[in-house]
């Protein structure tokens, strides 16, 4: 796809700083293609094992390609960032890392699966005996610069966007970002090939994936938070066998949201005959978080999806 700017896996930062000089200086209307490192930052490979998860250098981790200063961006403007394509790169992993993810206190070991799927098919990839993963491509962080000096984690996402990790994000999206310093200072990584929504274990098939988007100005938007639009419908790459679904249901809904992923982990391990915490790495790359209910207190609903096509 012909665009107007490249940006390498060389020009990738590790934190949030509007004091970071932009790399590419790009006019609205115009297109830049992204080459960001995976979310390791190159420190995990094809080759990799489980004892490589207990060397990750922590402050090596999320980078993002950028930043790009967009011509004519103030604070109260919002840039439109369409995503026009993602180009994968065949190979991914998913990791529990011990102290991160929902379900801590459950899978305190490491654990870590790599991946191998077709980059030209996009074919659904194999994991362990019969299951299958729909691929979809998309960023997990996207997003500007803070007003607020300094460097800052790109861990946490932020009211200009960031680690978001919203599965939707992907080609044929439109993302709208509030701007807090002039030029905006857009930055891009942590692709996937796929994620469930959730991302409950805290990885998603963490994949480089090289991206091509379009950057529009829209004036005195005044947005509060990130918006976006998608092309379509959001998951008939899962959908069209239906659904297993477990619930939780407290007071609390981080609690509730537990019980329902922890209930789905259990049900798949017996039923598949797999670990644990190998359906924790599955639910995390092909389930659906979703709050069912919060109106009827003092008790909350959430339901975890988990699309029967996998194994079907």
């Amino acid at each position: 796809m012909a665009h107007n700017h490249t940006i390498h896996a060389h020009q990738c930062h590790f934190g949030w700083d509007n004091a970071n000089q932009p790399v590419v200086m790009a006019k609205p209307g115009e297109s830049i293609e992204f080459h960001p490192m995976d979310s390791s930052g190159g420190q995990l490979t094809k080759d990799s094992t489980v004892a490589n998860i207990a060397a990750l250098d922590f402050a090596k981790v999320n980078p993002v390609a950028g930043p790009v200063h967009i011509d004519g961006a103030e604070p109260g403007d919002a840039i439109k960032v369409t995503l026009l394509d993602f180009s994968p790169s065949g190979w991914g992993w998913t990791a529990n890392i011990p102290g991160f993810g929902l379900l801590t206190d459950h899978f305190p070991d490491p654990a870590l699966h790599i991946w191998s799927y077709d980059k030209v098919s996009m074919v659904p990839a194999a994991y362990g005996p019969g299951g299958k993963v729909p691929l979809k491509p998309f960023c997990g962080t996207i997003g500007l610069a803070p007003a607020e000096p300094g460097l800052h984690s790109i861990v946490p996402p932020r009211r200009v966007g960031g680690n978001m990790d919203i599965r939707d994000l992907g080609a044929g999206s439109e993302l709208y970002l509030p701007v807090e310093v002039a030029g905006g200072l857009f930055s891009v990584g942590d692709t996937h090939a796929t994620q469930g929504d959730g991302e409950v274990c805290g990885t998603a098939i963490e994949s480089p994936c090289s991206v091509t988007a379009k950057f529009e100005l829209v004036k005195a938007a005044n947005l509060k938070f990130p918006r976006f639009v998608t092309p379509g419908p959001v998951a008939r790459h899962v959908d069209h066998k239906g659904y297993e679904a477990t619930t939780g249901i407290a007071p609390d809904l981080m609690e509730a949201t537990k019980a329902a992923v922890l209930g789905m982990v259990e049900l798949l391990a017996q039923r598949h005959k797999m670990q644990e915490v190998e359906a924790y790495l599955l639910c995390s790359v092909a389930g659906e978080l979703k709050i069912s209910e919060v109106v009827d207190m003092p008790n909350w609903v959430v339901s975890f999806y988990f699309p029967r096509c996998v194994f079907e």
